[in-house]
């Protein structure tokens, strides 16, 4: 690519509206360009590292015997409503209607349409196994888009589907699925976690996410670095550290906290300890009234929440609500309510703990799980620093992290709804066994460069950068430089190496600044030696650069 004649722009200035630093280097760069809150345009710079992305996948995905093929984005709502998942999705499935008044959506997922090619074929267990992958475009109404491609409302997915006679079936294909995610992400060089996490809307039997380790990221990736344990936190069992000796237990007394509403001021108010206090959380879930207790110094997990009571949906309370019940808000606790109380367990591991009296401006030190009454019990908190692994009991290790992929074992929810059976050896149906594989493509560009940047901007991987080597010619007035830098182009485009040249009417230091902002990996300098044979080569992370005449680039570069 010619720079003069092309489409190509950097910003000098950081994106203003962009909350990350992937986002504001992708936008800065000209990879990508912002239309709308969570929708990109792609542009040439951007779809070449997009394309390379997709390549590396797409051929460990061949070669682990899986078929590419391409699904509508635009389907009819009735497979989603067959399936269930209407409701799941809630307010983030994009709605509309065609002309006929005939309910459609932009397809969120497609795991309806897959099942319902697959019943085309399927007939017999002698149909089974195969496994049908895509690239297509996925539409999520996020209710907060941000940190650039990572959190978004328009996507491109590599998803795959696998379908098996039985259980077995389905472990074996799961496997080939995992394996190929693990040499695209190790190809790429991105460093990432394995965890187990929550089925979340897409149900089934085991999830696990392919953690991009990054501080930008929305999930907490928790491991121990003495066993295998790893989770997400939506899922991580909560193991406290045992407390050396339980005290004596005291009498429980209700005390003035005159202005204390949230358990932070009534801590510092009374001189407590925050793990001496339990706090609640006037909750709607599934249009119900519950309040949740915790220790004060815990996180409510919502899917914990939803798995244990069957829900679907988790809101704070509003005031007519509340107002249904003899809950007082800021003073709110587990002693004489009527409503559905729920504890976490570590609450009946306390003594003389602190928590509202249920009267306003007031609290009760001094409680003991005796003293309450609860409807429901069950873990429902977050792990945090100082939790115990459980499964070797040595502490756990937390870390932010960007989901890029992901793998389902389905079972046979999806074949269940869409009436996806097969004929066994003894000609009885039984239910097809379905496994889900996804990669985010836009994620994975981000999270390699949150991993992979300096004050400069981008460092791509080789095999990943739109181009392996940009030329700059320092005066675009100077024949013998121009000659020298089209030589140079046109011998390694020959030889197959993807090429830049900056033949723009520009300041040297304006073309070493778009350089090393859009990341190129090997950059060729042809300067005032170029009369010589002489050009500079310097690799996009090392310190000085290197003196060669043109046969001795050539040949270094087509080696490396």
């Amino acid at each position: 690519m010619k720079l003069k004649n092309s489409y190509f722009y950097t910003l000098r200035e950081d994106a203003r509206d962009e909350d990350s630093i992937s986002g504001n280097l992708l936008v800065k760069a000209g990879y990508i360009k912002k239309t709308s809150a969570g929708v990109y345009m792609m542009l040439p710079l951007g779809l070449k590292v997009q394309n390379k992305i997709e390549d590396i996948i797409r051929r460990h995905m061949n070669e682990a015997g899986a078929q590419e093929v391409k699904m509508p984005a635009l389907i009819a709502a009735e497979y989603y409503e067959d399936s269930g998942r209407m409701k799941g999705f809630g307010p983030s499935i994009f709605k509309l209607k065609d002309r006929n008044n005939k309910d459609m959506v932009l397809g969120p997922t497609h795991e309806e349409l897959f099942a319902y090619a697959a019943k085309s074929m399927i007939k017999s267990y002698k149909n089974m196994p195969f496994n049908l992958y895509q690239f297509q475009t996925k539409y999520r109404d996020e209710p907060r888009a941000r940190f650039g491609l990572v959190r978004v409302k328009e996507f491109v997915m590599k998803d795959a589907y696998s379908f098996d006679s039985d259980e077995k079936g389905m472990d074996i294909s799961y496997q080939k699925m995992f394996d190929a995610y693990k040499k695209s992400f190790d190809e790429m060089g991105i460093n990432y976690r394995i965890v187990k996490a929550d089925t979340g809307v897409m149900g089934g039997l085991l999830s696990e996410e392919f953690q991009a380790i990054a501080e930008l990221g929305e999930d907490t990736v928790i491991y121990c670095n003495e066993c295998d344990y790893s989770s997400n936190q939506e899922i991580a069992k909560t193991v406290r550290a045992p407390k050396a000796s339980k005290p004596e237990k005291l009498p429980m007394e209700e005390v003035e906290t005159p202005g204390c509403q949230s358990i932070e001021d009534v801590a510092a108010y009374l001189k407590l300890d925050m793990a001496d206090t339990v706090k609640a959380l006037i909750m709607n879930v599934d249009g119900q009234l519950v309040i949740f207790f915790i220790n004060g110094e815990r996180e409510l997990n919502e899917s914990k929440v939803l798995k244990l009571l069957g829900a679907t949906e988790i809101g704070f309370a509003d005031d007519e609500l509340i107002a249904s019940s003899n809950a007082v808000a800021g003073y709110c606790g587990p002693i004489g309510l009527n409503c559905k109380v729920v504890i976490d367990e570590e609450v009946l591991e306390m003594a003389n703990f602190c928590c509202g009296a249920n009267k306003k401006g007031y609290h009760l030190i001094n409680v003991n799980p005796e003293n309450i009454s609860y409807d429901v019990v069950g873990d429902i908190v977050n792990a945090k620093p100082g939790d115990l692994c459980p499964v070797c009991g040595r502490p756990l290790k937390f870390t932010k992290g960007i989901e890029v992929g992901n793998t389902f074992k389905l079972g046979t929810k999806y074949s269940k709804a869409m009436d996806l059976q097969y004929s066994d050896v003894d000609n009885k149906l039984q239910d097809v066994w379905m496994g889900s594989y996804g990669i985010g493509i836009g994620r994975t560009m981000a999270a390699i460069v949150e991993q992979s940047h300096d004050e400069k901007g981008i460092i791509w991987p080789d095999n990943i950068a739109p181009y392996k080597v940009i030329i700059l010619v320092m005066s675009s007035k100077d024949e013998t430089q121009n000659k020298v830098a089209e030589e140079i182009y046109d011998r390694l485009n020959a030889s197959g190496v993807e090429c830049i040249l900056d033949d723009r009417d520009e300041r040297p230091g304006v073309k070493f600044n778009d350089a090393e902002l859009i990341g190129i990996p090997y950059r060729i300098t042809v300067g005032k030696k170029a009369g010589e044979g002489i050009v500079e080569f310097k690799h996009r992370t090392a310190e000085k650069a290197e003196e060669l005449n043109i046969d001795e680039l050539i040949e270094k570069i087509i080696n490396l």
